[in-house]
């Protein structure tokens, strides 16, 4: 079959791999009608995601048609499905507290080790995301093979296109989950730093949860135009210092709580973001953390903080003392897809939820690398890539 592979850093290329085949009783093969490309996966792209090895097949936010089940496995040849990207056995002590993205049973054992040495215990496996996490093939491809069928998949009903439910993989229960996360409360506002796919459906969610006001923060012009599409305050860190700014709008006070939707490889000419950078380039540092560091000093004392964004290693320069002595409270994670498969899907048949805005570009899978260099290189335009397996 036909499968992006991973490289090195920015070598991402179509090759022809083995076809998946079912291993285990519960796994299932999928032939993708739909896939896209995530913010997560430019981590990848950059080099910044330990454990990745030349030949991997990418892909975390991916859709299609049942074609071969094992006899574990709860679906039916020909049902449509969106699968989680995250792996989860259903079973464990985790998975029975419905936080599948911690998982026991998800990561396979010989590649648990790597993640205990990096955060002192195994997360999940994650499709087409490194060994650290399972070392799976990911989805951008013609077929994948999806263990823990009966536990992850969740069937979408005939006359529902794709492009309506494909981010119920990923993006859309993770700006859900960051928006649950803030524990909204009538009048709260809500600021979100980034503006990109999971930014834009956390602000979304925070609306329906509850929050009065979402200040959405980016530099991006037609990023933060979709934002304002939803109701929410723009602020654009290249023409505005966003720290007084949140203040000024909230009255002195600052934001009952904030969603950092950035991550890693935050961008802007900040000092701190420089010496990140420096640090990077030098192997002395991992991450680049100035939103989260911003988000910190700018929610107001007693808040909540959200963290739905990736971060790899260690960092320094993190405000611990204004963390502490402002009282904060920060939640993050991987998201717990499972839990909100259901709800959500019935948000969008409500119309409740739009999905289909995000879109910018829909491109056949052979031309995914160039899919990722667009996505990497023009992040006001390229709001969302679909990759269509057999689309000419």
């Amino acid at each position: 079959m036909r499968a992006l592979a991973w490289h090195g850093k920015h070598d991402v290329r179509v090759d022809t791999v083995d076809d998946p085949g079912i291993v285990n009783p519960r796994d299932a093969i999928i032939k993708v009608t739909s896939t896209a490309i995530c913010g997560s996966d430019l981590h990848l792209y950059d080099g910044y995601i330990p454990t990745m090895k030349a030949g991997d097949v990418l892909g975390h936010e991916f859709m299609g048609e049942v074609v071969e089940v094992g006899p574990g496995s709860t679906l039916q040849k020909g049902q449509r499905v969106v699968v989680p990207f995250t792996i989860a056995c259903g079973n464990c002590f985790h998975c029975g507290k419905k936080q599948f993205s911690a998982c026991d049973n998800g990561n396979p054992a010989d590649n648990q080790d790597i993640a205990e040495k990096l955060y002192g215990q195994p997360m999940s496996g994650l499709f087409g995301y490194s060994h650290m996490t399972g070392g799976y093939s990911g989805g951008q491809a013609e077929y994948v093979r999806v263990p823990f069928s009966d536990v992850g998949p969740i069937i979408i009903p005939d006359g529902i296109e794709d492009e309506k439910v494909l981010f119920l993989s990923d993006i859309l229960p993770t700006g859900w989950m960051a928006a649950e996360n803030c524990d909204i409360e009538p009048g709260d506002t809500v600021a979100v730093w980034g503006c990109g796919p999971v930014g834009l459906f956390a602000i979304q969610s925070a609306f329906i949860l509850g929050a009065e006001r979402v200040i959405a923060i980016d530099h991006f012009p037609k990023r933060l135009e979709l934002a304002a599409g939803f109701g929410a305050e723009t602020i654009n860190f290249e023409e505005t210092k966003t720290s007084e700014a949140l203040l000024e709008m909230t009255g002195g006070i600052g934001p009952d709580a904030v969603i950092d939707a950035v991550g890693l490889e935050a961008h802007g000419f900040f000092a701190d973001n420089v010496i990140d950078q420096i640090k990077v380039s030098t192997f002395l540092g991992t991450d680049r953390t100035h939103a989260i560091r911003q988000a910190i000093i700018a929610c107001r004392k007693g808040g909540r903080v959200s963290m739905p964004a990736v971060y790899g290693g260690f960092v320094d320069k993190f405000p611990l003392g204004a963390f502490m002595e402002k009282g904060l409270t920060l939640k993050t994670g991987q998201t717990h897809v499972q839990r909100y498969l259901a709800p959500l899907l019935a948000a969008i048949m409500e119309g409740k939820i739009d999905t289909t805005f995000l879109i910018s570009h829909r491109m056949p899978l052979e031309k995914a690398p160039e899919g990722y260099k667009l996505f990497h290189d023009e992040q006001d335009q390229a709001t969302k890539i679909i990759l269509k397996p057999g689309m000419v």
